[in-house]
């Protein structure tokens, strides 16, 4: 070992579009704060070059990321997964949401480090999502015994095929605040300082979401990532958003203890119709491809495609009537089967079992389909911490 250094047990695995260290809890320490120390060190933040150069991290939300494999907590889970964000910019470790892309992730995880039996071509591996209490099936491929990484799925903002990994989030509704409509309607009116109201939709399902038109706030939903963060105003005014929304949802008393708590949670995503569109290879999406144009922040930054627990909130917005999601979609989108997202990376397709239920709405399952694999295996380095 590197003298002043502490070598940890993990493993570097891409799950989607996102990228992660691995951790099993028996080789981090019992203690918030020292674990917190440590995924700080690992991925090189906080670094105000935004590059996290001194760490495993990729200067990007969806490349700054951890997460903790444990034995199961609740009765009907094979494993608990804790997800962890880790701030590039600043010293803060967020466990406010959970990740579907690196679910996908923590299941091959599973299989391969032998945390469950496997027997035939596939493995269903239960995973209690910890951050918010819920359960999510992962249908994990298999061969002599180990997770099977080749295959022709190509997502959107990836350049290579893999392995299908079929995700089933059951019963996501209010993973934080206990309804899937936290105010109890589609829409509500926020009032913004120095704007005035603007029209937002709250949902929480899989991860809590709030919801605006972006043609409400000037946008067209179309933006490219890097124009969209360019964008000082619209940034400050999206946050702004974010945090009122965050207090009607319960994170906060305030919007400024909600912004100090958790970039994470709620997270917030632009809405648009169907358009055609530019991406970040170059390419054009023609309007006939997708139902809706969305952009989502995460932890300040505008998402390179759309954080998949995001986007399966979108898909369970599309389906309650009233919604500012579902007024965007063209009629003949509005209905049960697989919603097109369009994002800066492509087309991501995501489905929703949404029913009536009690006066409202309840729903069932919502699925995505994802790829992963390992990238790295060994031991992280971090200098020791005093």
């Amino acid at each position: 070992m590197t003298a002043g250094m502490l070598s940890i047990p993990a493993v570097f695995m891409r799950g989607g579009t996102s990228k992660g260290l691995f951790f099993h809890v028996r080789d981090l320490p019992q203690d918030r704060s020292a674990r917190d120390a440590i995924f700080l060190r690992a991925l090189g933040s906080p670094d105000s070059y935004g590059r996290q150069l001194d760490g495993m991290g990729g200067g990007l939300s969806s490349l700054s990321k951890a997460v903790i494999i444990g034995p199961p907590t609740r009765e009907g889970a094979d494993l608990d997964y804790t997800f962890v964000q880790v701030s590039v910019g600043a010293p803060l470790v967020d466990y406010g949401g959970t990740c579907g892309n690196l679910a996908s992730a923590a299941g091959q995880f599973a299989v391969d480090e032998g945390l469950i039996a496997t027997k035939g071509a596939m493995a269903i591996v239960r995973i209690h999502a910890v951050n918010t209490g819920k359960v999510i099936r992962a249908h994990v491929p298999v061969r002599d015994g180990k997770a099977r990484v080749d295959g022709a799925l190509v997502i959107p903002g990836l350049s290579f095929g893999g392995a299908p990994i079929r995700l089933e989030f059951v019963d996501p509704d209010g993973s934080r605040t206990g309804r899937l409509l936290p105010s109890g309607q589609p829409v509500d009116l926020l009032d913004i300082a120095g704007v005035g109201s603007i029209r937002a939709s709250l949902v929480d399902a899989v991860n809590p979401c709030v919801f605006v038109g972006a043609a409400d706030l000037g946008l067209t939903g179309a933006e490219l990532p890097e124009e969209l963060d360019a964008d000082v105003a619209s940034r400050a005014l999206l946050e702004a958003i974010r945090a009122a929304a965050g207090v009607r949802m319960g994170f906060g008393a305030t919007p400024e203890a909600v912004s100090h708590d958790s970039q994470s949670s709620p997270k917030i995503a632009l809405v648009a119709p169907a358009r055609t569109m530019r991406t970040l290879d170059g390419a054009s999406l023609d309007s006939g491809s997708l139902d809706l144009c969305v952009r989502m922040i995460s932890m300040g930054q505008s998402h390179r495609a759309v954080p998949l627990t995001g986007a399966l909130c979108v898909a369970v917005a599309a389906r309650i009537p009233g919604t500012i999601v579902h007024d965007a979609l063209a009629n003949s989108a509005r209905g049960q089967g697989d919603l097109r997202i369009g994002t800066a990376s492509g087309v991501v397709p995501v489905a929703a079992e949404v029913i009536a239920a009690d006066g409202g709405f309840r729903t069932h399952s919502a699925v995505a389909y994802r790829t992963a694999r390992r990238l790295m295996e060994g031991n992280v380095l971090v200098p020791i911490l005093a």
